[in-house]
């Protein structure tokens, strides 16, 4: 669904978005589609030009992340490390605030969560399969389990040089979920309580959680999958902001550089659909609760 709202602002929200409006973006999203608004670009600042610059990587990480007021992955040291967490957390709160205004139903339940600045090339990186971001998945994360609660990101593509950043986008969840099932094994009994214990995980992994990193892998590490599986080309031109449920949209990104990203955490209970998300469609799959 394409939206044409070109500010993150909010005064030209109140005469261009209308409820039915917004309630037609949460559907397209909690379906499993992309809300894109082509034309709602992420003011870099001048002062800020120097940052799209894949050396104030440290190294360790793909990307520079804000968790609160933590900065991390960054080399960036004394002023520049304030102008670069400056920069990041000035979208944290354009790209929060552009969901209440674009979907005021999540407003009272969205946690903001990570969020993320890419300045390096989405391909050409030595990883693994599982690692591998060029490769069709949906988010799951092995040390944060989240027990069924919503992954929406909000992103931004900064590219100063005019490059797209491309996506693949697969099947929708239900198929790929259905797909791989069968191969997936149950948690073993005290193996979440171990898990947690042992620090792996903060807080006690459930069945969703075992399930959801599981397809995770599987689908990640099937090379004929990532070959043959239903899907199409997206991209977006520089300017262009996105949103999707990333733990239900099987999703690649294959190229492009310099980009932001906001996590942002939704309960079941702030979703217009609860019936559509990933926990009600394996529940429904499985005929089993997974919380």
């Amino acid at each position: 669904m394409d939206v044409p709202i070109e500010t993150w602002h909010g005064r030209t929200f109140a005469s261009s978005w209308t409820e039915s409006e917004s309630a037609r973006a949460a559907a397209a999203l909690e379906d499993g589609g992309l809300v894109v608004l082509p034309a709602c670009a992420f003011d870099i600042g001048a002062g800020e030009t120097r940052f799209l610059d894949p050396r104030w990587l440290d190294g360790s990480r793909k990307n520079i992340g804000l968790d609160g007021e933590r900065i991390g992955g960054s080399s960036a040291r004394g002023e520049d490390e304030r102008a670069l967490h400056a920069m990041i957390a000035r979208f944290a709160a354009a790209a929060s605030g552009l969901v209440e205004r674009l979907l005021p139903d999540y407003a009272s339940h969205i946690q903001r969560a990570r969020t993320s600045f890419r300045p390096a090339a989405a391909s050409g990186r030595a990883l693994s399969a599982r690692k591998d971001d060029t490769r069709l998945h949906v988010d799951a994360f092995p040390s944060r389990p989240n027990r069924g609660e919503r992954i929406l990101r909000v992103f931004c593509n900064v590219n100063p040089a005019g490059e797209d950043r491309v996506w693949r986008v697969g099947e929708p969840f239900a198929a790929m979920a259905a797909r791989f099932l069968p191969s997936i094994r149950r948690m073993r009994p005290g193996e979440a309580a171990l898990l947690a214990a042992l620090h792996v995980t903060k807080g006690r992994r459930s069945e969703y959680d075992h399930t959801m990193l599981a397809l995770h892998d599987r689908a990640k590490l099937d090379d004929g999958y990532q070959r043959a599986a239903p899907q199409r080309e997206v991209r977006f031109a520089p300017g262009t902001t996105w949103l999707c449920f990333s733990d239900q949209v099987m999703h690649a990104a294959m190229s492009g550089q310099h980009m932001m990203e906001q996590t942002l955490h939704l309960p079941l209970a702030g979703l217009r659909h609860p019936e559509r998300s990933p926990l009600a469609t394996l529940e429904r799959l499985t005929g089993r609760a997974m919380v």
